[in-house]
């Protein structure tokens, strides 16, 4: 990854180190070995094709990076590279850009530190468009002694996503899960409308959203 960051081949970097005094094993054989952990679009990968985005500032300030994210995804020219920067892997991110066609690559340099690269084949369209809240008050009526509560505002991302897959996943048919969030959650819906879930959305005000997930 060094080599690929400083725009150099991987043996130029090694014996770089070994001018710096460094003792360098089986070069060879580890760098074959990482290869075909490798996606080929990592491999080959240039800095020039590269556009970088730390979103823990972002999330440090309570903010949320996805807008931004998918702002500079729709503008990423075909062949090129968005690195993501950020304290954890972005789970939700991956199922819905891979879906759209990309390739990515998450490597996790430490546990507070993964560095995601999402590779842009051909044009796409992101799709993130969300349900209305229409009808809202009918289906809270009809499933108004059938409901499951859960709270997760005050979850660290991703765990509110990650929270509400698997409390679906126990959801009975005839029951509906009703959620307390503070955004409306963009990545979650096209992973509902693959699980055979449908849902309603209130957006109370700023910080305050409520959801209804039941069973299409």
């Amino acid at each position: 990854m060094a080599a690929r960051v400083s725009g150099c081949s991987v043996q130029d970097f090694f014996d770089k180190l070994s001018f710096l005094g460094f003792q360098i094993d089986g070069v060879s054989v580890q760098v074959d070995e990482l290869k075909t952990h490798l996606p080929a679009f990592f491999i080959s990968l240039k800095p020039e094709q590269i556009r970088e985005l730390d979103v823990r500032p972002i999330i440090d300030a309570n903010n949320d990076p996805l807008p931004l994210i998918i702002k500079m995804v729709r503008n990423l020219q075909v062949g090129s590279t968005l690195k993501i920067i950020n304290f954890f892997e972005p789970t939700p991110l991956l199922a819905l850009l891979e879906k759209q066609g990309f390739e990515y690559f998450a490597d996790t340099v430490d546990k507070d530190l993964v560095e995601t690269y999402f590779y842009k084949k051909s044009e796409i369209e992101v799709d993130v468009d969300l349900n209305s809240g229409e009808g809202w008050n009918d289906y809270l009526e009809k499933y108004k002694n059938h409901l499951e509560t859960i709270d997760v505002r005050n979850l660290p991302m991703p765990q509110p996503m990650l929270t509400i897959l698997k409390a679906i996943e126990k959801l009975p048919a005839d029951k509906a899960l009703f959620v307390y969030h503070k955004k409306v959650p963009v990545f979650l819906l096209p992973e509902l409308k693959e699980k055979k879930f449908d849902f309603r959305i209130k957006e109370i005000s700023e910080g305050q959203v409520q959801l209804l997930i039941f069973k299409e």
